[in-house]
């Protein structure tokens, strides 16, 4: 009896979590447009972010037509998606060439679910000497602490074509989701 009244609880928290509707139009007008700047245009976190890395850690967004925030109007190339806290709120960098083009905020953030990346990213299918190499270096981490390899936060991307021309930006990064939506079509 406890086992279904149990399953009962977990299948309705989940129907209600599921069943929640999103108003994106009035998150879109409560969205404050950022005022702050970089000096230069550099992110100052990014070294910290990327001195372990061999490549940029945050995910690559190619835009193939403009998307606008209020009065922010993002143009069409590839940018590197950088979330970053300013004063207490979260907002998301949009890079190109290392440096910050665009600043926009997000509206929510919360925490990735566990088996998401495992779910959602191919896992790497290496050949017989990059086996080798791989665990030759692991074997050099484990006797020499100083020289273990720390992994590279994962990333993921995904982008969702709302109705009345909204698009939902989601960027996965680490143990973090970020949320941030733009229209389509300029007000």
């Amino acid at each position: 009896m406890k086992k279904l009244i149990i399953s009962f609880l977990i299948i309705f928290t989940g129907l209600a979590a599921g069943a929640k509707d999103i108003d994106y139009e009035e998150i879109y007008r409560t969205l404050e447009v950022p005022t702050h700047r970089y000096i230069h245009d550099v992110d100052p976190g990014e070294y910290y972010d990327t001195h372990t890395s061999t490549w940029s850690p945050y995910p690559l967004f190619r835009l193939s037509s403009p998307i606008y925030f209020k009065t922010i109007a993002i143009e069409p190339g590839y940018y590197v998606l950088t979330p970053r806290e300013h004063e207490g709120k979260w907002y998301i960098l949009f890079k190109d060439s290392g440096k910050v083009r665009y600043i926009v905020p997000v509206y929510e953030r919360d925490i990735v679910p566990v088996t998401f990346y495992e779910d959602n990213i191919p896992q790497k299918k290496l050949t017989i000497t990059q086996n080798l190499h791989i665990k030759a270096l692991d074997t050099i981490g484990r006797i020499f602490p100083s020289a273990k390899r720390k992994p590279t936060p994962q990333t993921f991307l995904e982008a969702t074509d709302l109705d009345h021309n909204y698009l939902s930006l989601v960027i996965y990064w680490g143990n973090y989701r970020y949320y941030t939506i733009f229209r389509t079509i300029q007000l």
